[in-house]
C-alpha cells in the first residue's frame, strides 16, 4: 500500500509537507502541491481513513435525521435541494454522510443518538423530524454536536428561513395587487407554521382588514389532496376569497386542480400563490406565483456550522442563522 513516505522520497520533501498538500494547506507553493498530487495519483495513493481518524479522533462523518412524513421521502422538493447543499459542502470539507435509520419495525433497532455514536458521527443535522418524538430529544438534548433545520432548540444552532419575512412579502404583493379576501390554507402545527400564520394576522390587522378565521385553514404540508379538500370548502363559502395562499407549491397544485375542475380560471376568476419555489411551479400554466427559499444557502450553512461545532467547538457561537428568500412573481396573482 502505498504511503505519504513513499510520495515524500519520490518529491523530494518531507511527509509534512505531503500531508499539507494533499489537504490543500494555503502555506505549500502552487507547483509543490500539483507535484505531489499528480505523484499520488500515479502511485495510487489513497488516503487511511482509519489512520486519520486515530491522529484527529474524529470519523470525518456526519450523520442526517430526515424523517419525512408525508412520504415523498427523498422526493420531497425542498428538503432535497436543502439536503443535496448540504451533502456538497460537506464533501468539499473532506466529510461523509450517513442517513440515520428512521425505522421502527425492526425490534433490534437502536435509537438515534445509539446509531450516531455506533456509526462514530462527528455530529448531526436534523434536517425534518418529529420533534416530540422522544428520540429526538434524546439526540437534541445529548452532547453530539447538532444542526437543526427549520427549528429552534434552545442550546442548539439553528438555520431557519425567514418565514416571516417571506409571508409578509408575499401578502404584500398580493395586497398590492388589490386582493382583501386573502385565505391561508397553512400546514400543520410546527415553528414555521406558527411563523407563517403570526404574520398573516399581523398583515391583516396593519391593513385594518377584518380577520376572517374561516380564511384561515389548517391542511398538511405538500398534501396535494388535502389542499384540494379544503379549497373545495372555501369555493363553497357565501363570500368566497379572492385569492387563496397555500402552505408549499405541491399544495397548491393540489388547489390548482380543483379550481380548474370546477370551471374557474386563474386568475380571472380567483387567484392563488404557493410558498417554496420548487422547480415545478415555474412550468405550470399560469406560473405559480411563490416565495422561492433559499436551499443552497441553508444546506450549505447547516453544513459549514456543524463543521465548525465539531472543529472548534469553543469557538462556535450558538445563535439562529435566518436565510431570506425572493418572492417569484407568476402569473397566477391578478390585479383586481
Amino acid at each position: 500500500m502505498v504511503s505519504m513516505k513513499d510520495i515524500a522520497v519520490i518529491c523530494g520533501v518531507s511527509v509534512a509537507t505531503v500531508s499539507k498538500a494533499l489537504n490543500n494547506h494555503g502555506d505549500i507553493g502552487e507547483q509543490t502541491k500539483r507535484k505531489i498530487k499528480s505523484t499520488a495519483k500515479e502511485l495510487g495513493y489513497h488516503p487511511n481513513s482509519s489512520a486519520r481518524a486515530l491522529k484527529t479522533k474524529r470519523s470525518y462523518n456526519m450523520g442526517v435525521l430526515y424523517h419525512e412524513g408525508s412520504g415523498s421521502g427523498l422526493t420531497h422538493d425542498y428538503f432535497s435541494q436543502v439536503l443535496e447543499n448540504f451533502k456538497n459542502t460537506a464533501e468539499q470539507c473532506g466529510y461523509d454522510i450517513t442517513f440515520l435509520s428512521n425505522s421502527k419495525i425492526r425490534k433490534d433497532r437502536m435509537s438515534y443518538l445509539d446509531h450516531s455514536i455506533y456509526r462514530g458521527m462527528d455530529g448531526v443535522m436534523i434536517a425534518i423530524a418529529d420533534y416530540k418524538d422522544a428520540e429526538v430529544i434524546e439526540l437534541l438534548r445529548s452532547e453530539l454536536p447538532v444542526v437543526t433545520i427549520d427549528y429552534v432548540f434552545n442550546g442548539r444552532i439553528s438555520i431557519m428561513s425567514n418565514n416571516i419575512s417571506g409571508m409578509r412579502e408575499l401578502l404584500s404583493y398580493v395586497y398590492e395587487q388589490g386582493h382583501r379576501e386573502i385565505a391561508y390554507i397553512h400546514g400543520e402545527e410546527s415553528t414555521v407554521t406558527t411563523n407563517r400564520v403570526s404574520m398573516y394576522y399581523q398583515f391583516l390587522e396593519e391593513k385594518a382588514m377584518t380577520v376572517r378565521e374561516e380564511f384561515l385553514q389548517e391542511g398538511k404540508y405538500r398534501d396535494s389532496h388535502i389542499a384540494g379538500l379544503i379549497t373545495n370548502r372555501l369555493l363553497d363559502l357565501e363570500c368566497r376569497p379572492s385569492c387563496i395562499l397555500y402552505s408549499d407549491d405541491f399544495s397548491a397544485i393540489g388547489g390548482m386542480n380543483v379550481l380548474k375542475n370546477r370551471g374557474l380560471r386563474i386568475p380571472e376568476d380567483i387567484s392563488i400563490a404557493g410558498y417554496d419555489g420548487i422547480m415545478i411551479a415555474s412550468q405550470l400554466e399560469p406560473q405559480l406565483t411563490t416565495y422561492r427559499q433559499d436551499t443552497v444557502g441553508i444546506g450549505s450553512m447547516a453544513a459549514k456550522k456543524l463543521i465548525s461545532l465539531i472543529e472548534s467547538p469553543k469557538a462556535t457561537p450558538i445563535v439562529q442563522y435566518v436565510m431570506n428568500g425572493r418572492l417569484i412573481k407568476g402569473g397566477s396573482v391578478a390585479r383586481i
